[in-house]
């Protein structure tokens, strides 16, 4: 199509030259030192358009002979450059491929082609990305000290170049992952502090703090690192309930005495605080440390709408507030009652019912109770023990022998 497009213009140019040169009878006459010289106008403007083509083409030519050194130092610094980005690209495809020696080769040649090569513009975000290249094979290859050197030249490359943050923020991160795979949980809480704040809230920062905190043994910091992930759907929803739930009671475990207890307490999160799982643990831990009467408060407000719970969660609120009858007073009597009349076949109720019972003294409803949760092989081997152990001790105060044998033989039994 060029070509057509072409020989159409030289047509049109012939047939143009043709009319306007065809009837022309001008001339030109040259005078020089008394000579005289006569020539056709046509044969001028010839003459002076191919003075003008070779005059042009003569400075080209002297031009490009000029310019053959800078054209040729221009292209060895092409060639260095396109040395540098392959050696590069092959240190990622190493890396990759778990080949962390050739990749750490790879890396370093990238590098000093670079440095060795002043001419070339700097490109601080290259030399920061070679220099995570070579710390993150050296990691691999267990060098901490060469891992270290590298990686402290690609942050300070990122703190002294704009260019070079995005790099920074990278190298900041797998600088914590590192630590906690050498269990070195203060490093990765130093590094992720000083990420930027939009950079702190992705998720896999969020994540690597995580693992810092529960590392650190800081579960309620790691709750709230946890409770962030799931609202930024770093979990799916069972996994991030399932994961809330044991931190919570990590944090609860960690509690020395009841005052410790209360603060932990205030300090979960509401959502936490309406877990009845979480107030069962709780309600225990405040048991364990003498203070039944927090963990009565804290199973209250589960009582009260004791119809819209599970089964697993009415089992674990009956367990809880097992452990937290002492000193309890004949109000909770009526609501646990009720409970049990709700669900008469739910012997975990009748667990709690029967020891609520036995502390009120109230002995033959506080037998039938246990007895039922006893015998119930569908509630845990503790559970029945438990009650078993509280009837042989009932037996005991009775003077009852034969009883109370029977009661520790099933508790031996459960």
């Amino acid at each position: 199509m060029r070509a057509v497009i072409w020989l159409v213009l030289l047509f049109a140019v012939a047939v143009v030259a043709a009319l306007t040169l065809g009837s022309n009878d001008g001339l030109v006459t040259i005078y020089w030192s008394g000579w005289r010289l006569d020539v056709s106008l046509n044969l001028f403007l010839l003459v002076l358009i191919g003075s003008c083509f070779a005059l042009v083409t003569v400075i080209q030519a002297m031009d490009r002979l000029t310019g053959l050194p800078r054209r040729a130092r221009e292209w060895r610094l092409g060639q260095r450059e396109r040395s540098a980005q392959a050696a590069l690209r092959d240190s990622l495809s190493e890396f990759f491929g778990a080949r962390y020696s050739r990749a750490q080769k790879s890396a370093l040649r990238a590098l000093a082609i670079q440095a060795q090569t002043p001419e070339l513009a700097p490109d601080p975000a290259f030399m920061a990305l070679g220099h995570v290249l070579a710390a993150g094979s050296a990691h691999r290859l267990q060098d901490r000290k060469g891992r270290d050197e590298q990686l402290q030249m690609a942050l300070d490359l990122g703190q002294r170049y704009p260019a070079a943050r995005s790099a920074e923020e990278g190298a900041r991160l797998l600088a914590s992952e590192w630590a906690l795979e050498d269990r070195d949980a203060t490093r990765a809480l130093a590094l992720l502090a000083d990420l930027p704040p939009g950079v702190a809230r992705r998720t896999q920062a969020l994540r690597l703090k995580l693992q810092a905190t529960r590392l650190s043994s800081q579960p309620l910091e790691a709750l709230r690192t946890a409770r962030l992930l799931a609202k930024h759907q770093g979990f799916s929803r069972v996994a991030a309930q399932g994961l809330l739930r044991s931190l919570a009671f990590e944090a609860l475990e960690t509690a020395r005495d009841v005052d410790q207890l209360r603060v932990i307490w205030q300090q979960l999160d509401s959502a936490d605080r309406r877990d009845v799982f979480v107030a069962a643990r709780a309600a225990q831990c405040a048991a364990r440390l003498g203070a039944p009467e927090d963990g009565r408060g804290w199973l209250r407000p589960f009582w009260e709408k004791v119809g819209e719970l599970g089964a697993d969660e009415r089992s674990s609120l009956s367990e809880a507030f097992a452990h937290a009858v002492p000193g309890m007073g004949p109000e909770w009597l009526p609501r646990l009652e009720a409970a049990a009349h709700a669900f008469p076949r739910d012997a975990s109720i009748a667990f709690a019912l029967g020891h609520a019972l036995a502390e009120r003294q109230l002995w033959g409803k506080a037998r039938l109770m246990l007895e039922q949760a006893g015998e119930d092989r569908d509630l845990p081997a503790s559970v029945r023990r438990r009650s078993w152990l509280t009837l042989a001790r009932m037996a005991e105060r009775d003077d009852d022998v034969e009883r109370r044998a029977r009661c520790y033989e099933a508790a031996a039994n459960a």
